[in-house]
């Protein structure tokens, strides 16, 4: 452990839950995430918000920078530590529902997977996300982009209430009327502002999806992007989709596919909505089916040992054929990853400034990633500012592999990070919870 560390005496396991240092049989699990490999000095998994409080105070006397992890799929790696004390949230993982009011209490260690399956029992849903294994604090608290999202929105507008847990140990119970400028920075911040411990959200009646892929052949890719682009303008907002251009890897030739999300079970309807997107170009193969929301939540694919993740993300305004050439042109070579995801619909319906994701007008989500050897240098250095210079917008912090200063101020543009950093002033003024898209707190001279 650290000097600093070092000073106190060891944690007592009553005291803070679960505490593993390095040597610990399960230390090395415990300092590994999707992303990254760490070596913090301890990791702390407290089984309540007790012992979040004892944690959290134990780490700021011993002078440890602290990584607050939910699921450990942070794409910067900030959810495990070189150094320092990972308070990882797995323990918390509790699920209760209210169904005659469809609210649901989630400890932000549960699985986006374990809730669909819980919600799933009582045909509801919460658009999270697709991936079964992701955390429902990492994913919920940056914005929160799922395969209903069209229809219902992100996941932070199902957010109605929350337990927060700040930088001097005390707990906060917060909703819209109670503490409403820590529940503004909850939903959009990141973690700038405290351990958030629980959630309650409102969840949708969700019987059934049509979910599925089509498979295009690789001609025309620009022609195919914009027409992907008209159908989606006009498209019910029941439906979501994502256009993948996947690179040629493991003897796979590359490709294009899109899965499509229609958010109801109305079968007539989601046919409706699907069919012109099968005359956007030559289709070699369509799997849908009528499914329960649950079942469409991927499973994790890790990374081989050794490789690292690059990826670079933008939420245009709109998605112009000028950014159409961009990203053909970045895709020339065949060896990155680039996705569209659509967006506007129920995203759109809620104000800028409502919470501190502010990119409402966003007409999709661009990412462009790569899988990087070791010692091989980052593919997307030469091609992402050419793209970048054509996506005017913001971006979304849950698919960065970078936290810069270019990326906050991406991610918050100046009036929401002006309005977090006076938030972060009042409850975090030390900038304890710092690992993440850091807002600094506002000083003296900026109040």
């Amino acid at each position: 452990m650290s000097t600093a560390a070092r000073v106190l005496a060891p944690p007592a396991p009553d005291e803070l839950g679960e505490v593993l240092v390095p040597g610990d049989p399960a230390y090395d699990d415990a300092a590994r995430t999707f992303f990254a490999a760490g070596t913090p000095d301890v990791v702390l998994r407290p089984r309540d918000v007790a012992q979040v409080q004892a944690a959290v105070q134990y780490a700021v006397a011993a002078g440890l920078e602290i990584s607050v992890r939910s699921g450990g799929h942070s794409g910067a790696g900030l959810s495990t530590h070189t150094s320092g004390a990972v308070i990882d949230l797995a323990h918390l993982d509790g699920i209760d529902v209210d169904p005659a009011r469809r609210l649901v209490r989630v400890g932000v260690g549960a699985t986006w997977g374990a809730v669909a399956d819980t919600l799933q029992e009582y045909d509801l849903g919460i658009s999270s996300g697709d991936t079964r294994s992701v955390g429902v604090g990492g994913l919920a608290l940056g914005g929160g982009i799922g395969w209903m999202v069209r229809e219902h929105g992100l996941t932070i507008d199902a957010i109605v209430a929350a337990q927060v847990v700040t930088a001097d140990g005390a707990v906060h119970e917060i909703d819209e009327t109670h503490e409403p400028d820590l529940f503004w920075a909850v939903r959009g911040g990141g973690g700038n502002v405290g351990v958030v411990t629980r959630l309650d959200l409102i969840a949708q009646p969700v019987a059934g999806v049509q979910f599925g892929t089509i498979t295009y052949a690789v001609a025309d890719v620009p022609w195919l992007i914009t027409r992907w682009r008209d159908v989606m303008r006009a498209a019910d907002r029941r439906l979501s989709s994502t256009l993948v251009l996947m690179p040629g890897m493991m003897g796979n030739a590359p490709s294009v596919l899109l899965t499509v999300c229609f958010a109801d079970d109305d079968e007539a309807g989601a046919d409706a909505a699907i069919e012109p997107l099968l005359g956007i170009g030559e289709v070699l193969r369509c799997d849908l089916a009528q499914l329960p929301y649950a079942q469409v939540l991927a499973d994790e694919q890790g990374l081989p040992p050794g490789l690292r993740m690059v990826v670079r993300n933008a939420l245009p305004s709109e998605l112009t054929d000028d950014l159409v050439w961009a990203i053909d042109k970045a895709w020339t070579d065949r060896d990155v990853m680039v996705a569209l995801r659509s967006l506007g619909g129920a995203v759109a319906d809620v104000a800028p400034d409502a919470t501190a994701f502010a990119h409402r007008d966003a007409e999709v989500m661009l990412q462009i990633g790569g899988v990087v050897p070791p010692g091989a240098p980052d593919p997307l250095a030469s091609r992402w500012p050419a793209v970048a210079a054509q996506a005017e917008g913001g971006a979304y912090a849950g698919f960065l592999s970078t936290a810069d200063a270019d990326d906050v101020a991406a991610v918050f543009p100046e009036p929401t990070r002006r309005r977090l950093a006076h938030t972060k002033a009042e409850y975090d003024p030390a900038n304890v919870f710092h690992r993440n898209h850091n807002v600094p707190p506002a000083t003296h001279e900026e109040a």
